[in-house]
């Protein structure tokens, strides 16, 4: 089984990265022979639609995606070409897909963040478009 693990760095021991559309590398693991294949994403400096980007770079390349958050255009994408995603990662790419393989991460059909989480104009923690969790409208100083 090809595992896709959203990674802060190009191996098997990079830290892996909770972000999903924002993370620096895809590292593509077949489970049986952790032989891998390193996917740079693109999409990690786009001004907008990183999560759509970087599903459709991982798209067709492996059955499930184990990465921390997913929001929904991006869970979208993926669930229409049929990959899996597993979320709540942390440690090693290598460990992820230990963890993964033992069951010990839960796939899921929801995303766990909000569109736009993670980009400056995106939804903070208040809630509000834009205020990137300063609690007031527009962003203030």
């Amino acid at each position: 089984m090809k595992i896709c693990v959203s990674s802060m760095g190009p191996g098997l021991d990079s830290r892996v990265d909770p972000r999903f559309g924002r993370c620096p590398y895809f590292v593509t693991v077949d489970s049986e022979t952790m032989q891998f294949e390193l996917l740079p994403n693109d999409a990690a400096k786009a001004t907008g639609g990183a999560g759509i980007q970087a599903a459709k770079t991982i798209a067709g390349k492996c059955e499930v995606l184990v990465t921390g958050n997913i929001g929904p255009n991006a869970l979208e994408v993926l669930s229409a070409v049929g990959v899996k995603v597993a979320t709540g990662i942390f440690g090693t790419v290598r460990e992820a897909v230990e963890q993964y393989k033992r069951g010990e991460l839960k796939e899921t059909n929801l995303p766990t963040v909000g569109g736009h989480h993670g980009m400056p104009g995106g939804k903070g923690s208040s809630g509000k478009p834009g205020t990137m969790g300063r609690g007031r409208e527009g962003g203030g100083n």
